[in-house]
């Protein structure tokens, strides 16, 4: 069983969708996130991106992912690119493209890119790499580009500016499943979470990866979301509610982003929970 590389760069059909500015600060409360930037109205989450993207991305996994295949399928990595803050009330236009298949004896990894504009100005405003992990699925050949990288060298963490950490509640994926819309039953029914060989429900890797977005806009951009130009993690490992999301921020080195062509500072990070890894190869571009 491979996938099949022959719609690679095909981009499928736009959705559009508004930035609905309840559910934005829906989506706030339900990472834990007090940000005035968030709970005023005047700018969306950046990691509420996910949300117009969606239909998009299911519309690429449906058609290229075996549905075999589907249950042995992960959340492997998130890169976002922001050319504009997410503002509620405006529309996007998001549409979805197979962009990389690389090989593995332990599997197959799978890039989609999604692409969200102003449906208004056709500005771009975010862009996103999404790579899911099919396991065991080995078969195949690798096709298309590489995808960014934003590997966390060891030497970032010489320069460390600080950490935060967010806790997770006992209720926090019930909340994030109404927020996002991601119904996926191993976050809410222990028995659905049992049957893949989970101790139990795990929280959303999206709503762990908001929790470590706290972090790095508070430590490296006062606050400000409209400041954030990249944001991309690697899911290490579950992160179980009850326990917090510690995230350590390090300062790298000035980088080039795809969505403005600027310098921003980089800001490498990770992010630890009940002594594990959880969240690695973290990297977020700021406008200083």
């Amino acid at each position: 069983m491979a996938l099949e590389s022959s719609k690679l760069g095909t981009v499928y059909p736009e959705f559009v969708d508004e930035i609905d500015g309840d559910r934005a600060k829906a989506y706030a409360a339900a990472t834990n996130d007090d940000n005035p930037a968030y709970t005023s109205g005047k700018y969306a989450p950046p990691v509420f991106a996910v949300v117009p993207a969606w239909r998009a991305l299911l519309g690429v996994v449906g058609d290229i992912v075996p549905p075999e295949a589907v249950m042995m399928t992960v959340h492997g990595e998130q890169d976002m690119h922001f050319a504009k803050p997410l503002l509620p009330g405006s529309t996007l236009r998001t549409s979805g493209e197979p962009f990389s298949i690389r090989v593995a004896s332990s599997g197959t990894r799978f890039t989609i890119r999604i692409r969200s504009v102003d449906d208004a100005t056709s500005d771009p405003i975010v862009e996103q790499y999404i790579t899911m992990f099919i396991r065991g699925m080995n078969d195949g050949e690798a096709a298309g580009p590489d995808k960014p990288d934003h590997t966390l060298a060891d030497e970032a963490r010489a320069d460390k500016i600080g950490e935060f950490s967010v806790h997770v509640d006992d209720d926090q994926t019930f909340r994030y499943r109404d927020a996002s819309g991601d119904e996926m039953p191993i976050h809410v029914d222990n028995d659905s979470a049992k049957q893949v060989g989970l101790p139990g429900i795990i929280a959303h890797g999206l709503c762990t990866m908001a929790m470590t977005s706290q972090a790095v806009l508070r430590l490296a951009a006062d606050s400000d979301p409209s400041r954030l130009r990249r944001l991309a993690v690697r899911f290490a490992k579950n992160v179980f509610p009850g326990n917090d999301v510690v995230t350590s921020v390090y300062k790298g080195a000035a980088v080039t982003t795809l969505s403005k062509g600027a310098a921003p500072g980089a800001f490498p990070f990770e992010a630890h929970s009940a002594g594990e890894l959880v969240i690695s190869n973290g990297l977020a571009e700021v406008d200083t």
